[in-house]
């Protein structure tokens, strides 16, 4: 820490000189700011700090680089932590260890430059690396730009082209979460779209990290979204507690399926012990789960990948024999 502060010391002295004109028009022309000392100049204190523990400053500091960095604020950080149990970002960056942060900070830089108007909607690989491959943002373009991440939430660019000497910055509002880093329970706490599946699996002890969900795993899990459990709020709220753990047991395969996986028209045993029976589908469906009702559910999103495990999204809370 004592090197990078005394780095920005040296570089914001750069800086102001050259705001103030220098010591005379024989001087050197000032070096620019660089990602890492512009992030701390304009108050990003937990970026920094994480940037710091993860070993990232220099790279963020290399003027041979040109680099696009989504930045979340303080606020963002602050949110991540206490969706994540911490008592803010103090306390989470000093919880992690320095690999984890570097994963997820890396999530949050393009290898090239690119201001919000050279930014198209698509993807855009990042400098994490997942399974040998960079890690993928999804970039939305309607009504300012967005950033959509491994848990399917998208933060939005607030403050973009924050110029510096080796890239850019675009300020954002969430820390964009990469794959294969946090397990699937807290990828699932971290979309608000699940937020009734997450109070569900706290009720019924199976976020345990020894022998619950966020366990090594693997896990497959299909998971209902709010809307769904909204559709049959009667039937869940009569659930017996054990009978509550037989249904959302019901929506975990004790291995790791993904979507290329996912062995249609074959009975699949589930944690409950009893199986379900998954068919491709058409557009917009990927492939629908037949329960013991006569409506199937739809698989509307898959493969959100976990440290222990996948995430399919579902439109409808399976129901098996109680």
């Amino acid at each position: 820490m004592y090197r990078w502060l005394k780095y920005l010391m040296a570089t914001s002295c750069v800086a102001f000189l050259a705001a103030c004109g220098g010591g005379g028009d024989d001087d050197p022309p000032a070096t620019p700011m660089t990602i890492a000392s512009v992030a701390t100049a304009s108050g990003f204190s937990a970026l920094v700090a994480a940037a710091d523990k993860a070993g990232l400053i220099d790279e963020l500091s290399d003027t041979s680089a040109n680099l696009t960095v989504f930045a979340p604020t303080d606020e963002a950080f602050d949110a991540l932590a206490t969706t994540l149990g911490f008592a803010d970002a103090t306390a989470m960056v000093a919880a992690l260890d320095g690999p984890t942060l570097a994963k997820i900070l890396s999530y949050h830089v393009l290898p090239v430059r690119k201001t919000a108007a050279q930014l198209t909607a698509g993807n855009e690989p990042t400098l994490y690396e997942f399974e040998g491959t960079p890690a993928t943002l999804a970039i939305g373009t309607t009504g300012g730009v967005t950033v959509t991440d491994e848990v399917l939430v998208a933060a939005n660019v607030t403050t973009p082209d924050v110029d510096a000497g080796n890239g850019v910055i675009h300020v954002i509002d969430k820390v964009l979460v990469p794959p294969g880093v946090l397990n699937v329970v807290q990828m699932a706490k971290l979309n608000p779209a699940f937020s009734t599946l997450v109070a569900a699996v706290t009720t019924a002890g199976l976020d345990s990290p020894v022998d619950g969900l966020q366990s090594a795993g693997p896990f497959t899990v299909f998971a209902p979204t709010n809307d769904a459990f909204a559709a049959i709020a009667g039937t869940v709220s009569s659930l017996t507690p054990t009978q509550l753990t037989t249904v959302l047991t019901y929506h975990v395969v004790g291995d790791e399926v993904l979507a290329s996986g996912i062995p249609f028209g074959v009975p699949v045993a589930t944690v409950s012990t009893q199986q379900i029976t998954i068919t491709a589908g058409p557009a917009p469906a990927i492939a629908s789960i037949a329960d013991t009702t006569a409506s199937p559910a739809r698989i509307n999103a898959v493969d959100i990948r976990g440290s222990n495990g996948v995430i399919h999204v579902i439109d409808k809370v399976l129901l098996p024999e109680l």
